[in-house]
């Protein structure tokens, strides 16, 4: 199922991941791409708020992934600096999926590795207004779709 979205502002942003947040649940898996500012971790920061988390979220673009406690585990791992999918498999991603939320920024590297049921979330600019393209198997089996 394909979506999109248009976020004007930082509001719609946050509105988008209120809304996306109480769909979610362990074992899902968002991957989000886009250009550098393109707002996949200020959408991350404001994701974690719904899902309970109380402490500060910060871009793990230098230790890899941070690790948070909401209403469940939730794994943000950024990949922009890898540079091969060995280094992505060394990272242990294939278990950190089952018991958690992960988010991943910079996901091309392990394309090849997420699960059938990745949430693809793509961010993008548009004549200054952000466009967000949902891609995803999960909304099927939702109740009415929180997205439309």
């Amino acid at each position: 199922m394909l979506k999109e979205r248009i976020l004007k502002t930082e509001n719609d942003t946050t509105q988008f991941a209120k809304e996306l947040a109480p769909i979610l649940k362990k074992g899902d898996v968002l991957a989000l791409y886009g250009e550098l500012g393109a707002g996949k971790t200020f959408f991350t920061q404001k994701l974690c708020k719904f899902l309970g988390v109380k402490e500060n979220v910060s871009s793990p673009s230098y230790v890899l992934m941070n690790e948070y406690m909401g209403t469940c585990t939730i794994r943000h791992l950024d990949l922009y600096r890898l540079d091969a999918a060995e280094e992505v498999l060394e990272l242990g991603l294939y278990d950190l999926y089952e018991d958690a939320i992960t988010v991943i920024e910079w996901p091309e590297i392990a394309d090849g590795m997420l699960p059938e049921n990745t949430i693809h979330i793509y961010f993008e600019f548009i004549d200054q207004i952000r466009k967000v393209t949902i891609k995803s198997v999960l909304f099927p089996n939702s109740p009415p779709d929180p997205l439309s």
